[in-house]
């Protein structure tokens, strides 16, 4: 699978992934509330949109190793997946707020120096990152097998 194949699939499972994700996300947090709506709108999203990239790019998937070709697809999107939190982060501006509301809440009178907020809020980022890269790279690649299962290449 070339570099460019895999760049579109990538790019086409994030289109696919924000299609499923907003209107999901709108149903569920009525029906769940605000954390849990939006977290399980966002891990099916990730399941489906993988589903369905590795169903359309079948036939690439299977010119060369399957498993390579999924893991090249799994990895660059578990890299935007990582680039997209932070972005995220740096673009909220309650985000900060937030985060010294939730620490305080579990330190009842904590007081930090300006440095250990720092600290706080970059391992709270950091760990925000790792999960939602541990998630695109295990669901990613269950969604991108299962999607190329089935659609096998036709024999000659």
């Amino acid at each position: 699978m070339k570099f460019g194949d895999v760049v579109t699939a990538v790019a086409s499972s994030a289109v696919i992934m924000v299609l499923i994700h907003f209107p999901l996300m709108i149903a569920l947090i009525p029906a769940l509330g605000s954390y849990w709506g939006i977290n399980v709108s966002a891990i099916i999203s990730v399941l489906l949109s993988a589903l369905i990239v590795g169903y359309v790019f079948a036939a690439k998937i299977w010119e060369e190793s399957r498993m390579e070709a999924i893991a090249k697809i799994t990895v660059l999107a578990a890299l935007l997946m990582a680039f997209s939190v932070v972005m995220e982060a740096a673009a909220m501006a309650d985000w900060t707020t937030w985060v010294k509301e939730m620490y305080l809440e579990a330190n009842p009178g904590a007081s930090l120096s300006p440095f250990e907020w720092y600290v706080v809020e970059g391992t709270y980022l950091g760990s925000i990152a790792f999960l939602n890269v541990v998630i695109v790279l295990l669901l990613g690649f269950i969604g991108l097998y299962a999607g190329s299962m089935l659609r096998k290449p036709k024999k000659s």
